[in-house]
């Protein structure tokens, strides 16, 4: 009990002598160090918006303008022509000023309004020029004249030193493209996977909505995009994914993970200390904003950082018809997990972040504890990766009041939440490559109660070391998470490090409080309400087949020998893959950023095109002997992705227009044919790309152990393939393929051998070496052989 006196600051007791004070000095000054610690961070929150609202000038330019108007006012010439005698006129001060000082006051006036014109003015002239993407489609190493100079205006009109926010006043709105643009290449990117009749129907389907209702549509769409930030996201956010009443786990979050190759220590403790204080160290660059802005790596070109503003201290609420995201300023703790017990663990003390020793031992004395779980609380987490509608009923129902709401209130405004496993995983034993399938898994899904799925993150810490991450999808997309963790993990290694024992290094202060147990009341009906929703989680987990192949002695550098953009080298090779696993095309979805624009996450890039469809038919139907036929049809294929890829990073593609068309036509009442077969396709490939952002952490040369092996996701489709890859340097490839057992045509192992035997197809093709005739003889007689 002493931790719980340590927490009170005063108390007193009625006595027939009066009132007894006594005031512990200790308490009141945490108390005091703690206000102190958070008046800080306000201040600096407060400084930086200055900052960042007068972006790209600085506060100390203001000062300038108003030296450089005082000193041409002595020179006798008036900058203002006459209008800083107008300000004087209009001045409401005291006549007991003098007329010296009623000038200098109306001179810094008139300097301020001048100096706040000059920041709209270059905002304005920056935004507008943030707006021209033409540098996109241009050949990669041979730069227009027009976009040099184009750069060269960016430069001038993008300041110095940006904060993390600074350019989201500049960036330009995402643009609403033509109805009739958008059904042309919904049309195109549909003909190859319809027969001639189904074509037939959906043109005239789509003729008929662009020539009625899709222009009435339209026009509301315009009108939200002239007053909103972004016309797509805030609909993109509530109904795909906060609407959505199935569970998370599995459908919606994703995970990343450690080190391919290399655990840093075997003591889970340890790790946990140096990981959860290298998110502090991102959390506090965070809030003072000295995160560079992400950028585009070819020209510099700014990314916006809306999505970064939730990665801390927010959690998803369930509710009946839909959830809601909730995100508080600030959490001093974590909430952590441990064989079914759940605990606060504070991660400042007297107004310091703990050091990574201090957040050892705390880490330690949870493992250390004895205390067995009550009744269900093992399981407690299972309501979270269950469906949503019974989650938001047992809520409401028994978590609204009483020590259930105060230790639900605990996890929900933690600034994330820690999960410390009893098992091993990580690409290790006998079979290390079975259990990199397992340690996927247990990142996904776990045991389906040992991750809170609503939070923004959970940090999994194994026991033999190794660490990764579970993530909640709507607030933020993929590559926001994957920042922090490359963060994370460097940090962690390479600044942290531990000592020869494994061990945080540092000292630990002897007057920390211990971690605090959460306690609960669990009635037997939210008993069996738990029970449920287990069942519905573990039935999902069990159905997820998922495989992680690490692909070594392949990956950028070869590819760009062949003079092909990777990602469309790695989409075309899906396609091949996927054709010689199923026998036909579907469609496919791949995730591009939209992050040019103000508040924009993602868009679709329909992979399955006709060009890439021409070229692996041409492929598997004995064109491999004719190099030349195949090369030409494989570059046109990746010239068209890629195509493809810009439009869709530019605001022009294709399925985020239409999904927003048909939010707005349901608020109307209105019912499109076309919109609604558009809704209901059905992604069997889904696919992303994981790009590594902060390469210079990273050094693959002198540590080509400390490999990232990325991350993964669930599969979209019942009968479908989700695929993850991420590109390592110049010669690796990493990807996470999931589908489903109860789906007999589908197999994650046999799916990643097709997809590295078409890697490997395509590269031998595109290889300028001369093949080898009897190996190329082989493969056509193979294919010939599976066409049969």
């Amino acid at each position: 009990m002493a931790e719980a006196h340590q927490a009170v600051a005063f108390q007193f007791t009625i006595t027939p002598e009066g009132i007894d004070l006594q005031l512990s000095h200790q308490a009141l000054r945490q108390v005091y160090l703690s206000g102190l610690r958070s008046w800080k961070k306000r201040v600096t929150r407060l400084k930086n918006n200055v900052i960042t609202g007068v972006y790209p000038a600085s506060p100390s330019s203001w000062l300038f303008v108003v030296i450089a108007i005082l000193a041409t006012m002595y020179t006798r010439s008036d900058p203002s022509m006459g209008l800083i005698a107008k300000i004087q006129e209009h001045l409401p001060v005291s006549d007991s000023l003098s007329v010296q000082c009623r000038t200098v006051v109306s001179a810094v006036l008139f300097s301020t309004l001048l100096w706040l014109l000059l920041i709209f003015t270059m905002r304005l002239c920056l935004k507008q020029l943030l707006s021209y993407h033409g540098w996109m489609y241009e050949q990669h190493g041979k730069v227009s004249n027009t976009t040099k100079i184009w750069a060269a205006m960016v430069r001038i009109f993008s300041g110095r030193q940006p904060l993390l926010y600074s350019y989201q006043g500049s960036l330009p709105n995402l643009p609403v493209p033509a109805v009739k643009d958008t059904v042309k290449r919904y049309l195109e990117s549909a003909r190859l996977l319809m027969s001639d009749s189904e074509y037939e129907r959906m043109t005239t389907l789509a003729k008929e909505f662009e020539s009625s209702l899709g222009n009435r549509l339209q026009w509301y769409l315009k009108l939200k995009a002239m007053w909103a930030s972004n016309y797509v996201s805030d609909w993109w956010e509530e109904y795909v994914y906060l609407r959505g009443r199935g569970p998370l786990m599995v459908n919606s979050n994703y995970y990343g993970m450690d080190f391919l190759y290399v655990t840093p220590t075997p003591i889970q403790a340890a790790r946990a200390g140096n990981t959860l204080h290298a998110c502090l160290l991102y959390r506090r660059k965070l809030n003072r904003e000295e995160i560079k802005p992400s950028r585009v790596a070819v020209l510099n070109v700014p990314l916006c950082a809306a999505q970064c503003e939730r990665i801390f201290n927010t959690t998803r609420i369930p509710g009946e018809e839909t959830d809601s995201l909730i995100h508080w300023q600030d959490s001093e703790y974590v909430a952590v997990f441990h064989r079914g017990r759940y605990f606060r663990l504070w991660l400042y003390h007297a107004g310091r972040m703990l050091s990574p020793r201090e957040i050892e031992h705390q880490i330690q004395h949870i493992l250390d504890d004895p205390s067995p779980p009550v009744t269900v609380e093992a399981k407690l987490a299972a309501l979270t990766a269950g469906d949503r509608v019974p989650w938001a009923q047992a809520r409401k129902e028994f978590f609204s009041s009483g020590v259930n709401k105060r230790s639900l209130d605990c996890i929900e405004k933690a600034a994330f939440f820690v999960a410390l496993d009893d098992d091993e995983q990580g690409m290790m034993g006998d079979d290390p490559a079975g259990n990199l399938d397992r340690y996927a898994k247990s990142l996904l899904h776990g045991k389906c109660y040992d991750r809170w799925f609503d939070k923004s993150f959970t940090v999994v810490l194994y026991k033999n070391g190794k660490n990764g991450l579970n993530a909640e999808h709507s607030w933020a997309d993929a590559p926001i998470m994957a920042h922090v963790w490359e963060y994370v993990m460097t940090t962690d290694c390479f600044q942290l490090g531990y000592t020869e024992e494994g061990h945080c290094k540092g000292d630990v202060a002897s007057s920390l409080p211990p971690p605090t147990r959460l306690t609960w009341d669990i009635p037997a009906e939210c008993q069996e309400r738990i029970e449920r929703s287990l069942a519905v989680a573990q039935t999902l987990a069990d159905d997820v087949d998922f495989h992680v192949l690490p692909i070594q002695d392949f990956g950028k550098g070869a590819i760009k020998k062949c003079k092909i953009s990777p990602d469309a080298f790695i989409q075309i090779a899906l396609q091949l893959a996927y054709y010689r696993n199923r026998g036909s095309f579907t469609l496919t979805y791949e995730a591009s950023m939209t992050r040019l624009f103000r508040e924009g996450r993602t868009e679709t890039v329909r992979s399955c095109t006709s060009e890439s469809c021409t070229f692996v038919r041409a492929l598997e139907g004995g064109e491999f002997t004719n190099r030349e036929v195949c090369r030409h049809l494989f570059r046109t294929a990746a010239e068209k992705h890629q195509h493809l890829y810009r439009m869709a990073m530019t605001g022009e593609g294709i399925d985020r227009h239409l999904f927003c068309l048909y939010i707005v036509s349901k608020y109307l009442g209105e019912e499109s044919p076309f919109l609604k077969e558009v809704l209901s396709e059905t992604w069997r490939l889904s696919t992303s790309q994981t790009p590594l952002q902060q390469v210079e952490l990273f050094d693959f040369v002198n540590h080509p152990d400390y490999t990232t092996c990325g991350g993964g996701f669930g599969p979209v489709a019942d009968d479908g393939y989700g695929v993850s890859y991420i590109i390592i340097g110049e010669n690796m490839i990493n990807l996470h393929i999931s589908c489903k057992h109860s789906c007999p045509q589908t197999d994650s192992h046999k799916f990643g051998a097709d997809i590295k035997k078409a890697l490997m197809d395509l590269l031998e093709l595109m290889s300028p070496e001369k093949p080898d005739p009897s190996k190329a003889e082989q493969n056509h007689s193979k294919n010939s052989k599976k066409d049969l």
